[in-house]
């Protein structure tokens, strides 16, 4: 079985070495998996700079303790996402969100390049063909997959898997647009965005939330550019009124989320990929979102391993105990203790992607938890 750790978030001594933030330290020194990693070799820290007005993501600490701990290896950590929103206002974001340089002790780029544009072409299998790697991603000799555990409104589950297909990939390729970028896994196929004028209450809110500025009320009416659009589909997550609708197929989604992640990972060679979930601030959204709702689960703590789906499975088992919090959309949908928060969040077959990445060979939901204390 493999091997996947755990510390727990609870923090029940006065000391240090006793706080997530120490027991993380600990973990990455501890557990051997960072002779993965070469002498000078550079290696990729891959997380998400989150959102203006989302700000439920990893924590800059926990980010610098994995930089450290990569140098202390001699290896050369850069930390890095992929082009969520125009890219200077991207890294604007992340040193708003205390991601930069000075905080994680490494620099902090984009993958894709400040444009988006920087990918390579990387087969994909039977669904997507081939999608858009972002470069630095692409050449990288190592990576660490830094996930922040949450719920998303398409994929139900958001973890490692989808760090790896969508964060891992351009928005768009520079020839083939957004039908080679993570658009395509979002709408599977070239489809418009439909909008109902009868329903619809001017909030204008999709406006507002379109990274591209492609969507506009001329004389109050419903407009946008389709040479310009990601197919993100976050205007269509925000719209109060059902107004927009962009054609999905939430199974196939879940099944592109796995072939994406693989064609990232045909990247690398065996063994030079660790991943580690931090299940903390747990919140039903995506962290592109340009807001956050309060945590839907209690904090549970962090895990690592170099199985791509046992860590998967194992965090996704550990949620599932997990009892639902007050003053959130748990309570809202009515959870109780021993409920699957996360399906009833954003009612998805979330076990999908899951099960998709081991049928791809990408690892084993048979694991084994090792706690560190």
């Amino acid at each position: 079985m493999s091997r996947v750790f755990f510390t727990n978030a609870r923090g029940l001594k006065w000391d240090y070495n006793h706080s997530l933030a120490g027991r993380l330290e600990r973990m990455l020194s501890e557990v051997g998996f960072l002779g993965m990693f070469n002498k000078k070799e550079w290696v990729a820290v891959k997380t998400h700079f989150g959102s203006e007005g989302a700000h439920r993501i990893i924590r800059p600490v926990f980010l610098r303790k994995v930089v450290d701990a990569v140098k202390t290896a001699g290896a050369v950590p850069f930390v890095t996402d992929t082009v969520r929103i125009m890219g200077l206002d991207y890294l604007e974001v992340a040193n708003q969100n205390g991601i930069n340089h000075l905080s994680v002790g490494a620099p902090v780029i984009l993958a894709d390049g400040i444009y988006g544009k920087d990918s390579i072409l990387v087969k994909a299998g039977e669904l997507l063909g081939e999608i858009a790697v972002a470069s630095a991603i692409y050449d990288a000799p190592a990576m660490i997959v830094c996930s922040h555990i949450k719920g998303h409104i398409q994929a139900g589950y958001a973890g490692a898997i989808k760090n790896l297909a969508m964060g891992g990939v351009s928005s768009v390729h520079r020839e083939g647009g957004w039908k080679k970028g993570r658009g395509q896994m979002h709408c599977h196929g070239e489809v418009p965005i439909t909008w109902d004028i009868e329903t619809c209450v001017y909030c204008q809110q999709c406006e507002n939330v379109c990274p591209k500025e492609a969507i506009s009320f001329p004389d109050e009416k419903f407009s946008y550019d389709m040479k310009k659009c990601w197919y993100c589909g976050r205007c269509t997550r925000v719209c109060p009124s059902g107004s927009l609708v962009l054609p999905v197929d939430d199974s196939m989604f879940q099944k592109t989320l796995a072939e994406s992640a693989a064609a990232v990972l045909s990247t690398f060679k065996p063994g030079k990929v660790l991943y580690i979930n931090f299940m903390t601030e747990i919140q039903p959204e995506c962290d592109c979102m340009p807001s956050c709702d309060t945590p839907m689960l209690q904090d549970q703590g962090i895990m690592m391993s170099d199985d791509l789906v046992a860590i998967e499975q194992a965090t996704i088992d550990i949620l599932r105990k997990a009892s639902p919090l007050p003053q959130s959309v748990a309570e809202e949908r009515g959870c109780k203790p021993g409920d699957d928060v996360l399906a009833m969040a954003n009612p998805r077959d979330y076990n999908l992607q899951v099960s998709e990445a081991e049928r791809l060979g990408l690892g084993s939901r048979e694991y084994e938890i090792t706690e560190i204390d």
